[in-house]
């Protein structure tokens, strides 16, 4: 622990927006006013590159009522990045930061940003120049380690299980098979949570969920989907994104091979999953062509609508985001130069987290992966999972149906 600086501080929103990523932002700033913070406090426009250029919004003197609305609303408001900054940019947005007297550096983000933060953390170090840095956790994709759960995984989460009681429900209207993709690229806990609509001794959807802690195999697969059609006469199916064959090659690698297109990359080396269909047309084509002429195949892909929609967002997941932001501004301010804030449960009848810090290299650049427990027989999600998940996503919409299905 150091002595309290005394200078501003910056907030960043990095990588995907969320529905409450906005939450954690003013967590941060309502945390500086709660410890007596008299510095001004800064959001920088697009993370790195707004940093790397002090294109800063003052929100020191904004009022409360203004704050709950920027607090309640989705995506990044701040205005977001995946750029990877190289040593010359962080080098140049520390400059920045001894420009405008900045002390405090706040990150929200996945577990790129955390690496980010440590990487500026450091940089200053060596440069000379004190500071504290805060890494706040944000991802709908649930994967930073030691985090129970992580800010803007329980609302797309919600979105998803309703998403697919809807489809479940249409599905039985006009029965067939249809396969939806939604977002995970190495963990499979958005996709698995698909499964928190269902009924218990019904034939409700989805049938199947294939996450990427399973290998995938494409011709099981289309066994798997005839199998369910021949036992209900329908199904529907929940498949990640970053599903892989059994040698690790993403299927949408693949496919983007096969059909002889450059797999496209992030900033962070990430093979492009979201924003394209092709891995649910080969999936759909492949169901069809296996059943043969005259079945019933749909397939959709979920993309960018489970991360910034209006709405249908977690009680819980919001208010723990604004608390994961106020956490950090409490440890920053009380002189702890560094760390993460991780979202822990605490054992007991009732549902209960803690926020705890955690060291930048404990989780900067690491992936938790849904556990293989909560996997059945490679395509089914067990009952586990849901009693992990549900207190965290919140109650969903009850539904009643006439009798037989």
């Amino acid at each position: 622990m150091t002595t309290p600086l005394q200078g501003n501080a910056v907030i960043g929103q990095s990588g995907g927006p969320t529905a409450v990523i906005n939450q954690s932002a003013v967590g941060v700033v309502e945390g500086l006013k709660a410890a007596s913070f008299a510095g001004k406090i800064f959001g920088a426009r697009h993370a790195v590159d707004g940093m790397m250029s002090g294109d800063f919004l003052d929100l020191t003197d904004w009022p409360q009522d203004r704050l709950d609305r920027f607090a309640g609303t989705p995506s990044s408001g701040l205005g977001s990045s995946r750029r990877k900054p190289k040593e010359d940019d962080v080098k140049a947005m520390v400059e920045q930061f001894q420009k405008f007297d900045i002390r405090y550096f706040f990150y929200i983000g996945g577990n790129d940003s955390s690496d980010t933060c440590r990487i500026v953390s450091e940089t200053a170090t060596a440069m000379g120049y004190d500071m504290h840095a805060f890494h706040v956790p944000k991802t709908v994709d649930n994967d930073l380690v030691l985090n129970d759960h992580t800010p803007g995984w329980g609302s797309a989460a919600k979105f998803v299980a309703q998403a697919f009681m809807g489809d479940g429900l249409d599905n039985q209207a006009l029965p067939g098979v249809k396969i939806n993709v939604v977002m995970g690229r190495h963990a499979g806990f958005l996709t698995a949570a698909s499964v928190l609509g269902r009924r218990p001794g019904t034939n409700d959807g989805p049938h199947l969920v294939y996450v990427p802690e399973a290998d995938f195999d494409a011709d099981q697969f289309c066994k798997d989907v005839e199998a369910k059609v021949k036992e209900i006469g329908r199904c529907v199916v929940a498949v990640s994104e970053g599903i892989h064959d059994k040698d690790g090659a993403p299927m949408a690698a693949k496919l983007a091979a096969m059909q002889g297109k450059e797999v496209e990359k992030d900033a962070h080396g990430n093979v492009q999953l979201s924003g394209s269909g092709a891995l649910a047309d080969f999936l759909a084509a492949a169901v069809k062509a296996h059943l043969g002429e005259g079945a019933r195949v749909r397939a959709d892909t979920f993309g960018y609508l489970q991360r910034s929609f209006a709405g249908l967002v977690s009680e819980n997941d919001a208010k723990e985001a604004r608390a994961a932001g106020a956490k950090a501004a409490e440890l920053a301010c009380s002189g702890i130069s560094n760390g993460s804030i991780a979202i822990q449960r605490v054992e007991g009848d009732t549902y209960q987290v803690e926020y705890n810090r955690i060291e930048l290299t404990d989780v900067a650049a690491k992936t938790q992966h849904l556990p293989t427990g909560w996997i059945v027989n490679g395509n089914d999600i067990s009952d586990d999972f849901v009693k992990y998940a549900a207190p965290i996503v919140g109650e969903l919409p009850v539904t009643e149906r006439v009798d037989g299905w």
